[in-house]
């Protein structure tokens, strides 16, 4: 049994989905963001970073594994799929997951931080952001013209970068150029694997789809001005 300690952001879904494709039984723990609760104590005592998701492998005396590249890495090669077992073919994947790693997800997510978060819209910081993550989608869409997937079969490389391009339209960026990337985004989503996954910890889609509620406002603008909270402006080194 797998214990995952998630919320409904890409990276969490990230660890949520590969758990469903390679059908390994998990338990859900929900992490409030916007509550703390990824800065308590016994969350840290996990990952000192304070970031989900996090699981814990109890078959392996609680074994304790951070960071969501690295989590998807553990569980592929402890059940011996998403990932080939030869050393170019494991490189490549690795490859794909480390350029969602380093490029898509942080440039995508800065994007989400000026474009929906920050209440003052800084012209310069939005366009850098959203340019890069368009640069980066135009990436995948050129390897996808000759490929079906990523890094040949179907890996945790397609499991990464998907969970992060198919949310392009929260950081503005439009998906209409990329007829490959769109390609793939639409056939992945019909794994069932995929849509369970990204339902964890709960379905974030179907919330915001509740365009009014008893608050002031769409759910998509109370949901981006409670994630505010969670965004590190630097100013109390937090």
């Amino acid at each position: 049994m797998i214990e995952l300690y998630t919320s409904a952001t890409p990276n969490g879904w990230k660890a949520s989905v590969t758990l469903e494709e390679l059908g390994l039984p998990y338990e859900v723990h929900a992490i409030d963001l916007m509550q703390g609760a990824q800065k308590t104590p016994g969350f840290l005592a996990m990952n000192p970073n304070g970031r989900i998701p996090v699981i814990r492998d109890r078959e392996a005396d609680d074994f304790t594994v951070f960071e969501s590249g690295a989590i998807m890495i553990y569980l592929a090669e402890k059940a011996g799929r998403l990932m080939p077992s030869d050393a170019k073919g494991r490189s490549r994947v690795i490859q794909w997951l480390m350029f969602q790693m380093g490029g898509l997800g942080p440039m995508m997510g800065q994007a989400n931080v000026f474009y929906r978060y920050m209440p003052e819209k800084i012209d310069v910081a939005i366009k850098r952001y959203q340019g890069e993550s368009a640069r980066l989608l135009s990436v995948l869409d050129g390897r996808l013209a000759g490929h079906e997937y990523l890094a040949g079969e179907y890996s945790i490389a397609d499991i990464a970068n998907w969970c992060w391009a198919r949310t392009a339209s929260w950081s503005g960026v439009d998906l209409e150029p990329y007829t490959h990337l769109k390609r793939w985004i639409d056939q992945i989503a019909e794994r069932p694997a995929a849509q369970a996954g990204i339902k964890v910890p709960y379905d974030l889609a179907e919330m915001l789809a509740k365009t009014k509620g008893k608050e002031t406002g769409s759910a998509a603008e109370r949901f981006a001005k409670g994630a505010r909270s969670i965004v590190n402006t630097g100013e109390d080194g937090k």
